[in-house]
C-alpha cells in the first residue's frame, strides 16, 4: 500500500512517528493509501528548515519571488487533470469540481503574482522641516496554515501564495484525509524554482497543529474547519504571541424574495445546495422563502429536482456530486437528519438509503430536503455539512433578515429578487460576512477579501486580497533627517509638526 511521508526541505522525506491514518477513496469505500502522522520533532524539523532558508528568500526580490509564483501557475496547468483525479479520489468530490477547486486556489496565486506592487510602502518627503517618513513590508519569517478535507487545493494556495510572495516561509499542516494534492503543490512549487525549505508539508493530526502553535518560531497561523477548533487555534496562538487567521463554520441562508425568478433560484438552489455532497463551507443549507405563496411555489418545484439529482463516483462527469469523504462523516450527516425528524421537521425528501451499484461500499447519500424548520431545532442551529438543504418559512422580509443576521454563524448569505431597493437594504443590514444579490456563493474573486462574521471567523484580517498581504508582513516605518541645516541642541518636548 502506498505510503504518504512528508515535505521537507525541498523533498518527500518518510514519516518517523510509527503513527499513520488511512486515506480512502470515498467512491470505493476502500483504503487507498496511509498517511504519516507528525511528531513535534519532525515539525521541529521543517521550522528550522524553513529558518534557515527564509532570510535569502525575503532578500530576494519581489519580482524573482513573482516568477516563481508564475512558473508554478505553468506547471499547475501542466498537470490540471493528474491533480483533479488525486483530488477527487481523496476527497470524492466529482472531478469537474475537483478542477473548480483548483482554479480557485490558482487565482489567488495570480494576484500574489502581484506581489511588487503589494508590498509596496508610502513616502512623504517634507514631513517636517528636513524630515522625510516611509514605510516599508516586511516578511513575518516562518509562517504556518492549517488546512481543510474539503477543499484540498484551493485552501492551501489561499495561505500559502500571499505568504510566500511576501517573503516569508510557510509550514503547511493539511487535512490527513486528502494529503495527496498538497503534497504534489509542494513538489511543484520546487520545480517552479522555490528554494527547498521555503514550503514544508507535514502531515499529522492535534499532536502536530498544537506542535505548530507551541513552536516560538512560527510567528502567524492560519486556520479554516470548525468553529471549536478556529476557536481553540485562535486562542492558543494569542498565548504564544502569533497572529492568527481562523475560519470556522457555517450555516448560509438564502432569501427569497415573492418576486424572485423561482427557476433561476431553485437553479442556485440546488447547485449551491448540494454540490460537493453539500461538503463546502459555503453551501446554502438553509433556505427562507418570504410568505406562504413563496414557500409553497419553491416546494413545489424543490422537490421534483432534489428527488431527480445524480449521485455518482467521483470520475463520473455527468454525476451532480460524488460520496461523502469518509464514512464518519457520512454515519453524521444521517445522525442530523433523523435528528430533524425527531425534532418535528417535515422531511419532503429522504435520501438516506441511497446506494451506488457497484459501489456499494461508497460513502454515498442521496439529497435530503426538510420543510418546516424552525430556529429552535439542532438541524437549523448547526453545521451539518452533507446534502441536507432546510426550508425556514419567513411571514415577512423583516423576519427573513433576523435569521441570518441573528445566528450564531455569518459566513455567507445570498438574496434573491428583482428589487434593488430590497437587495441594497439587504446587503446593507444583514449581520454576515459575504452577501450575494442572486449570487448563491457570494465567494469573492482573489483581490477582494475573504472571511466570515461571528462564529465564522476569528481574527481581524481575512484570506486573500490586500488583507492577506498586511496579514503576512509587518510594516516599519522610518522618520528620517540628515544633519545639513539642522539646528543643534536637545528638544525635550515630543516632535510634533508645528
Amino acid at each position: 500500500m502506498r505510503t504518504i511521508g512528508h515535505f521537507i526541505g525541498g523533498r518527500e522525506v518518510k514519516g518517523t512517528s510509527g503513527r499513520f491514518a488511512d486515506v480512502y477513496e470515498p467512491m470505493t469505500g476502500e483504503v487507498q493509501a496511509q498517511v504519516a502522522l507528525a511528531t513535534k520533532a519532525e515539525l521541529r524539523a521543517a521550522v528550522e528548515n524553513a529558518k534557515a532558508a527564509q532570510p535569502d528568500w525575503a532578500a530576494t526580490n519581489p519580482q524573482r519571488r513573482a516568477r516563481v509564483m508564475m512558473k508554478f501557475l505553468e506547471l499547475v496547468q501542466r498537470d490540471y487533470d493528474k491533480l483533479a483525479d488525486i483530488l477527487a479520489r481523496e476527497h470524492g468530490k466529482t472531478v469537474p469540481d475537483a478542477k473548480g477547486d483548483i482554479q480557485r486556489g490558482l487565482e489567488v496565486v495570480e494576484f500574489a503574482c502581484g506581489i511588487p506592487h503589494l508590498m509596496k510602502g508610502e513616502y512623504t518627503e517634507g514631513a517636517g522641516p528636513g524630515i522625510d517618513i516611509y514605510s516599508m513590508r516586511q516578511a513575518l519569517g516562518v509562517v504556518a496554515g492549517i488546512t481543510p478535507f474539503n477543499f484540498p487545493a484551493m485552501i492551501p494556495m489561499w495561505k500559502f501564495a500571499p505568504a510566500i510572495a511576501c517573503g516569508n516561509a510557510f509550514i503547511l499542516k493539511p487535512s490527513e484525509r486528502d494529503p495527496g494534492v498538497p503534497m504534489a503543490l509542494a513538489a511543484l512549487m520546487i520545480e517552479a524554482g522555490l528554494p527547498a525549505g521555503i514550503l514544508n508539508c507535514v502531515n499529522g493530526d492535534k499532536e502536530a497543529v498544537d506542535a505548530i502553535l507551541d513552536d516560538p518560531d512560527i510567528k502567524a497561523v492560519g486556520f479554516v474547519g470548525s468553529s471549536p477548533i478556529a476557536q481553540y487555534i485562535y486562542e492558543r496562538a494569542a498565548q504564544t504571541g502569533k497572529r492568527a487567521q481562523c475560519f470556522g463554520g457555517a450555516k448560509n441562508h438564502a432569501i427569497i424574495m415573492p418576486d424572485a425568478d423561482m427557476d433561476q433560484t431553485v437553479d442556485a438552489l440546488i447547485g449551491a445546495g448540494y454540490g460537493s455532497a453539500g461538503e463546502r463551507c459555503m453551501a446554502i443549507s438553509v433556505a427562507v422563502p418570504v410568505g406562504k405563496t413563496t414557500a409553497d411555489r419553491l416546494m413545489e418545484k424543490l422537490i421534483p429536482r432534489v428527488e431527480s439529482l445524480k449521485i455518482g463516483p467521483s470520475t463520473d462527469p455527468s454525476a451532480d456530486f460524488g460520496p461523502l469523504v469518509t464514512k464518519a462523516a457520512l454515519e453524521r450527516v444521517k445522525d442530523y437528519v433523523e435528528v430533524g425528524i425527531q425534532e418535528g421537521a417535515k422531511l419532503a425528501v429522504d435520501g438516506r438509503g441511497f446506494k451506488m451499484q457497484g459501489y456499494e461500499k461508497g460513502f454515498y447519500m442521496g439529497g435530503c430536503l426538510f420543510d418546516n424548520v424552525t430556529k429552535d431545532m439542532r438541524i437549523y442551529k448547526e453545521e451539518i455539512f452533507g446534502p441536507v438543504l432546510s426550508v425556514v418559512r419567513a411571514k415577512d422580509y423583516n423576519e427573513a433578515l433576523a435569521l441570518p443576521s441573528d445566528h450564531d454563524y455569518g459566513n455567507g448569505v445570498a438574496i434573491f429578487t428583482r428589487d434593488g431597493d430590497a437587495a441594497r437594504d439587504f446587503a446593507a443590514k444583514v449581520n454576515v460576512g459575504m452577501v450575494g444579490i442572486n449570487v448563491p456563493i457570494p465567494v469573492p474573486i482573489a483581490y477582494y477579501t475573504f472571511g466570515g462574521w461571528k462564529k465564522s471567523g476569528f481574527g481581524d484580517l481575512n484570506q486573500h486580497g490586500p488583507d492577506s498581504i498586511r496579514f503576512y508582513t509587518k510594516t516599519k516605518t522610518v522618520t528620517s533627517r540628515w544633519p545639513s541645516g539642522v539646528k543643534d541642541g536637545a528638544e525635550f518636548t515630543i516632535p510634533t509638526m508645528s
